[in-house]
């Protein structure tokens, strides 16, 4: 995601536009506050005034079958579209229609949606997706921040606010910060079992090139998906950080994920995954060994909210997590190649110094959840049959397990 912000005065000008058309006034939910508050010394807010216009327009069936169209024919995953785009392609006829349901200019639509955030526009639920048919049983939500309850709209301009835990039954649009990259080409280019959800999704090809010697994953498991419904699918990465320069600070060596190439391609979209991962290879490691002695790497995983591959969080809750999961576990909470010693090959539990990520994000929007630190079973005293490596998060609390493998 994006971390500009959506300005109070594109706010207030689409607000008054939206005041001037004789849809019903917006109402807020009677057990609900009417405004969620911006977050602590900023002045984002989310998009509602462009929630509620597309809602608004959703009132037309024209609108709506040109919105189902161009969903079901988007080729990025989950069907997204990326929301400035949308207004702006076949000649802006979507703003042309939302204006015209809204009762302004075509010019004050394409001028708000240019003053936002970028956004984009898909159905985070899939069972939503596959529901509707184009009806006018659909709301528009919008939230800024993971885990924030979604501020929802009718198309009849009715506000209400919906649960961030669970969705409803309704189908629910949703309007929110970009997640996806759509400046790169959709990794639509070979599909396997599982496509539109689950535990797959659309995957490179395979690699021609044997797989290279180092460290793999094999399986994962986690206790819950640290996304928020309305985000759609998790996006979790895992990181290998080890020590930054002569430093007492770690430094974020290689990430597996959704966006990166084989073999570090990873994609896991619910609670379990199987296949292979190379985290580290043989290559890197001996090279990080060579530059840095005596010291050995931490295999952390997170919940991407942010840019993908770059773990963006505040330094301190960072710590925090470290020093918790450090302390009950002797500080054995690295690992190291085994290889070349009669422990035949081997990732195995070694002691970690460093607990400062020196790279820190933006805390305009959500952060990236910090899954947590793998530590080894025999360490953690805590053993999962398939699995070797324990995920540790905040307070040392267990998050999920792993496999890993050095081949």
């Amino acid at each position: 995601m994006f971390a500009k912000r959506f300005t109070l005065a594109a706010l207030a000008s689409l607000g008054a536009f939206i005041a001037c058309t004789d849809r019903p006034a917006v109402t807020a939910s009677s057990a609900n506050p009417a405004t969620p508050a911006s977050p602590p010394g900023g002045t984002a807010q989310p998009p509602e005034a462009l929630a509620r216009a597309v809602a608004l327009a959703l009132g037309d069936p024209a609108f709506r079958a040109y919105v189902k169209a161009r969903l079901d024919g988007s080729p990025y995953r989950e069907h997204k579209l990326q929301f400035q785009r949308f207004l702006a392609a076949d000649g802006g006829r979507a703003a042309q229609l939302v204006a015209r349901e809204n009762g302004v200019a075509p010019a004050e639509i394409a001028r708000a949606g240019e003053q936002a955030i970028p956004l984009e526009l898909y159905f985070p639920v899939p069972a939503h997706r596959a529901a509707w048919s184009g009806d006018a049983n659909v709301l528009v939500a919008t939230a800024l921040k993971d885990h924030d309850p979604p501020v929802a709209f009718d198309s009849a301009g009715r506000r209400e606010m919906l649960r961030p835990d669970a969705p409803p039954e309704t189908p629910v649009l949703a309007l929110v910060p970009v997640e996806t990259d759509f400046s790169a080409p959709p990794a639509r280019t070979q599909c396997y079992e599982g496509c539109d959800g689950g535990g797959g999704g659309y995957q490179p090809p395979p690699p021609s090139a044997p797989p290279p010697e180092g460290l793999y994953m094999t399986q994962s498991h986690f206790t819950q998906t640290f996304e928020g419904w309305l985000k759609g699918y998790p996006e979790f990465e895992v990181h290998i950080l080890g020590q930054k320069d002569q430093t007492d600070s770690l430094k974020d060596y290689q990430c597996a994920g959704e966006k990166q190439p084989q073999p570090y391609y990873f994609d896991q979209n619910d609670l379990d995954w199987s296949g292979s991962v190379l985290l580290f290879s043989k290559t890197q490691l001996d090279d990080y060994h060579a530059a840095h002695p005596g010291q050995d790497a931490r295999v952390f995983v997170v919940e991407d909210d942010d840019t993908a591959c770059q773990i963006k969080t505040d330094k301190n809750l960072f710590k925090q997590l470290e020093e918790a999961v450090d302390a009950a576990n002797q500080a054995l909470t690295a690992g190291k190649d085994t290889t070349a010693s009669t422990a035949g090959k081997l990732w195995k539990f070694a002691k970690a110094l460093q607990k400062l990520l020196t790279a820190v994000g933006s805390l305009i929007n959500s952060n990236d959840e910090l899954v947590g630190n793998a530590v080894q079973d025999s360490i953690a005293a805590e053993y999962h049959e398939g699995f070797n490596w324990i995920v540790k998060g905040e307070n040392n609390i267990t998050n999920g397990w792993i496999k890993l493998d050095m081949r």
